[in-house]
């Protein structure tokens, strides 16, 4: 009979650690130990999950427990109470209770045991979780409440702060409040500078910036974000919007909003309406002037986003498929007025990745299909790939084979352990000791035969896709200028090509470069990728 044990802190845990209450983990291993010892229980893995996730799905280690409780592991589990199994909503319970029931694994608490198909136990284990439940959400709520006023007093209650400012604590009171970090309050009033007056021209005028223009400025400039990194729009965008430069506090811009989406459960942060978001006065000091915030406000306001319908109208044949070389973003179609073609280019205004015609780029990658084709076909149509491949496989079946010899054995070290301490031979802190050994050789061999079994589906799938890959390039070079819209020459490069990446360095300044001087490596949809590089120029 094995019996494992869950450890998990909750956030009670974490402030009483604050206080100096000493490592919770370790004070309940202790005494789940003892109550195993009390009750001639067998322990032989101990789960510990370090984090205090509402969900399942934010517990890794929780997820484990229950695939290996739902494996019939487990005689048992001995957690300090219920609500260390469970604090989620009522499907999270639903997936606990389930668990331990069909697989008659018991619940041993340092109080009591629960025997899930005992229908006064099942009751009683189903009220626990219920109570539990109740519990953590009077404290979040009472959490929450706090933020709010928090919040409405001026107090930052996030803990990262926004670029051009640095979180210190209030004096004589809880809570925090905003301090200017000079050299970042510099870039943020450049930027509402340049997008509410503008940039002084040749001409004596003035050009107001927009948020695109904005980012390629500071990064001609040299400013980094405060990761180091390149400033991006969103970014830009997000941060000419926040009341906090003018000494707000918003909360509740963005709440987690979950929906049930065929099925799944998708999470998503839209923006706030007017009635939910909170807004009020900071204590911290503003960095941008009230004036030049509304006239921000008022000209991003002329410039909307464009309409979902038709930002997701595909206008690209080559959308999602072909990656910058040089910063390993995605490329993007910039369309020209006045009769230009479309160019195929990186997004990223830093980098150095010359545009070229998209049309060019999209036939040079059908020629590369093309001459790939005939290459390929005759590579894996020869008896000796078909050998060597046949000879991977066999030689990875007999090493899976080995593995779960080994297996097998280590299962039989596992029983005279047992016997051992039935016998009075081990000590319960010397049979923990080998179990534990054991149980980390055990999850070693698995893990390699995962891998090996990984490589084995990898490899039986390279067999069937080299099949599969060429009838459908073939399909694509007859059909492909026949098809009238970017989305249908999308999805059917799409069946072939994981990606496309290009590089096109500049030679004799930016604007100076031959048209198809550029280099194209194709990536086709292999378990295990070939290259397809194009010819360079």
């Amino acid at each position: 009979m094995q019996y494992c044990i869950y450890l998990r802190k909750s956030r009670a845990d974490i402030e009483a650690e604050a206080h100096g209450e000493g490592e919770t983990l370790a004070r309940h291993e202790k005494l789940l130990l003892e109550v195993a010892k009390k009750k001639k229980i067998t322990v032989t893995e101990i789960y510990r999950e370090i984090v205090s996730g509402d969900t399942i799905a934010a517990r890794p280690v929780m997820q484990q427990l229950l695939q290996d409780v739902q494996a019939g592991l487990w005689a048992g589990v001995l957690v300090v109470d219920i609500d260390r199994l469970a604090r989620g909503d009522t499907i999270d319970q639903g997936i606990v209770a389930q668990s331990f029931k069909f697989s008659n694994t018991l619940i041993i608490t340092p109080i009591k045991d629960y025997d899930p198909n005992n229908e006064y136990d099942e009751e009683y284990f189903e009220f626990g979780l219920f109570m539990s439940r109740r519990e953590y959400k009077v404290i979040k709520r009472r959490l929450q409440r706090g933020r709010e006023a928090s919040v409405k007093e001026g107090k930052y209650v996030s803990n990262k702060p926004p670029y051009g400012y640095k979180r210190v604590r209030l004096k004589g009171e809880k809570g925090w409040t905003l301090e200017p970090v000079q050299e970042e309050a510099e870039v943020v009033r450049l930027m509402f500078d340049l997008c509410a007056s503008g940039e002084l021209q040749k001409d004596g005028t003035n050009k107001r910036l927009g948020v695109d223009l904005i980012v390629r400025r500071l990064n001609d400039l040299k400013y980094r974000t405060r990761t180091g990194g390149y400033w991006t729009p969103p970014t830009v965008r997000d941060m000419l919007k926040n009341p906090v430069y003018i000494g707000k506090i918003r909360w509740n811009w963005r709440p987690e909003i979950r929906q049930i989406i065929n099925g799944e459960t998708v999470v998503s942060r839209p923006r706030s309406s007017a009635d939910k978001c909170i807004i009020a006065d900071g204590l911290h000091p503003a960095i941008v002037d009230v004036t030049v915030w509304e006239t921000v406000q008022e000209n991003m306001t002329k410039n909307p986003p464009h309409p979902i319908g038709e930002r997701n109208t595909v206008k690209n044949s080559l959308a999602g498929l072909v990656v910058c070389g040089m910063c390993g973003r995605k490329m993007v179609r910039r369309p020209y007025k006045n009769g230009y073609p479309d160019s195929l280019m990186c997004a990223a205004t830093s980098c150095k990745n010359v545009s070229s015609s998209l049309n060019l780029v999209e036939k040079r990658i059908i020629e590369a299909l093309s001459e790939w084709l005939g290459n390929y076909r005759l590579k894996w149509d020869s008896s000796a790939s078909q050998t060597n491949s046949k000879n991977a496989v066999n030689m990875k079946q007999k090493a899976l084979e080995n593995l779960n010899n080994t297996l097998s054995n280590l299962e039989k070290r596992k029983n005279d352990v047992y016997e051992f301490l039935e016998r009075g031979i081990y000590t319960t802190d010397e049979f923990l000791q080998r179990s534990r050994l054991i149980s980390e050789k055990i999850d070693q061999v698995k893990k390699e035969r995962a891998e090996l079994e990984k490589e084995l589906s990898v490899e039986i799938a390279a067999e069937i896709s080299r099949k599969d890959i060429v009838p459908k390039v073939e399909r694509l070079i007859e059909v492909y200028s026949s098809l009238s819209t970017p989305k249908a020459k999308n999805d059917v490069l799409k069946e072939v090509l994981e990606k496309v990446v290009y590089v096109k360095k500049e030679k004799g300044g930016r604007w100076n470069n031959e048209a198809d001087n550029f280099e194209l490596t194709l990536y086709p949809k292999l378990p295990q990728y070939d290259s397809l590089d194009g010819p360079e120029d």
